[in-house]
């Protein structure tokens, strides 16, 4: 498994502790919000990506009215309120490169909030462009369940036009070119198989390796970054070595 897919098994495994720091709610009205912008609909069954943000919602005991007002949020319906969708590009410590993807109501503040991330890590804020040509586009869907077989999804994944299938510690893990991201989870979706995780993230295109500190400080500013409140997701261009997750998972 590479690095990257280790650090999402990590995070997956943090997602309790969001839970604990009361931040889920937050959370999961975003991945509503985005689900119904990307998909076009607020109809959760003309649109599975919304359908799943929605379970999810629920299975998190999210109250009804805070699903509500996050679908209204999507659609325009909450008057006053425009929200816009940025991504920020910057450098980590050693040259790294990061995006930043936010959903904000306030663009001065969120990009107040994400340069101060930065400087505080010893990084800086690029200008737009600088680093966006450093990574692609790719879409990632995870399935529910733990007895799947993997060479039948592997089938049906790769006849859809999927990149690759792997198996991240037990949860089998799809990635497609972005074009074919819809029609790859819909083949999964058609195939009987039920969606756990499906969206759109940056991968970089090369990794760049540093020294175990170096990797840490940089691992340490995409934590901080995550954190933010309107941060929807930050990809980086840092290979994550084997090293590299063991010192987190002890730290």
């Amino acid at each position: 498994m590479s690095g990257h897919n280790k650090w999402s098994t990590i995070k997956r495994k943090k997602g309790a502790e969001d839970a604990k720091r009361g931040k889920i709610f937050t959370r999961l009205a975003r991945d509503i919000t985005i689900a119904v912008r990307e998909g076009n609909s607020s109809d959760e069954n003309s649109n599975p990506k919304l359908k799943i943000a929605i379970a999810k919602a629920k299975s998190s005991n999210m109250p009804k009215e805070n699903i509500e007002r996050a679908i209204q949020r999507a659609i325009g319906g909450n008057e006053g309120e425009t929200v816009d969708e940025i991504t920020y590009e910057g450098y980590g410590p050693d040259g790294v490169a990061f995006l930043v993807d936010v959903m904000t109501d306030n663009k001065n503040r969120s990009l107040a909030e994400v340069k101060r991330v930065f400087t505080r890590a010893g990084g800086s804020l690029a200008s737009a462009g600088s680093v966006a040509w450093q990574f692609e586009r790719k879409g990632y869907i995870t399935l529910k369940g733990s007895n799947l077989n993997f060479d039948e999804v592997f089938m049906v994944a790769a006849e859809a036009g999927a990149d690759d299938v792997m198996d991240e510690e037990g949860v089998i893990a799809v990635y497609t070119p972005r074009e074919l991201f819809a029609a790859v989870e819909q083949a999964l979706t058609e195939a009987g198989y039920e969606i756990d995780e499906s969206e759109l993230r940056w991968e970089a295109k090369n990794e760049t390796e540093l020294a175990l500190e170096k990797a840490l400080q940089n691992m340490r500013l995409q934590e901080q970054l995550e954190e933010l409140d309107d941060v929807q997701a930050v990809a980086s261009n840092l290979m994550i070595t084997d090293q590299v997750i063991a010192a987190l998972e002890t730290a």
